[in-house]
């Protein structure tokens, strides 16, 4: 019978494989210089330093991002809303209300609540403004909230009660008898 022996030999550091054979350790370092890079723009991200996060996921897109690009291009768009947030200007004060609604519908309830609140600091007497908010506080489960808010867009304009009892946005009040007491006090 032979002996087998038995020696002990150093771990050799193998080269990551593929399909396609061994990847080149030229490809691991740019991988890793590019999840550096990666790192280094989301922290700026964390940071609030919107421009300079923007500035290094566009040298990295530029670069070719491999498998990162969709990320990439994310972060790029958040980046970029970051930026112009606040920054944005309104011709009336309907355009402004326009564009809070239009957050609002994309579910961006608290940036649309800022708005609702930045057309009422302009004019207080915006009653569309707490219509809005009334149907923002709805959508979102707060039904206090919600009947102040649509309470006073009534008082200021007796016609929001009549678009309230057709508006689908308060759908989830309707069982609420405040809800139909404001909507209908004539009953």
């Amino acid at each position: 019978m032979a002996q087998t022996k038995t020696e002990t030999t150093p771990a050799t550091k193998r080269s990551p494989r593929t399909l396609a054979g061994t990847v080149p350790a030229i490809a691991d370092s740019r991988r890793a210089q590019m999840l550096s890079n990666y790192e280094a723009a989301l922290r700026l991200m964390q940071e609030g330093k919107y421009d300079k996060a923007h500035a290094a996921f566009d040298k990295m897109l530029a670069a070719g991002p491999g498998d990162l690009g969709d990320r990439i291009r994310m972060y790029i768009n958040a980046c970029l809303l970051q930026v112009t947030k606040g920054k944005t200007s309104f011709a009336s004060h309907e355009e402004h209300y326009d564009y809070a609604i239009s957050l609002l519908n994309d579910g961006h309830y608290e940036d649309a609540r800022e708005q609702f609140k930045a057309i009422l600091k302009q004019n207080d007497k915006a009653d569309y403004a707490f219509y809005g908010l009334a149907v923002l506080a709805s959508m979102t489960g707060d039904s206090h909230m919600c009947l102040e808010h649509l309470t006073e867009a009534i008082r200021q304009n007796p016609r929001n009660r009549i678009q309230a009892r057709a508006d689908s946005d308060f759908q989830d009040m309707a069982d609420d008898p405040r809800f139909t007491e404001l909507l209908y006090p004539e009953v």
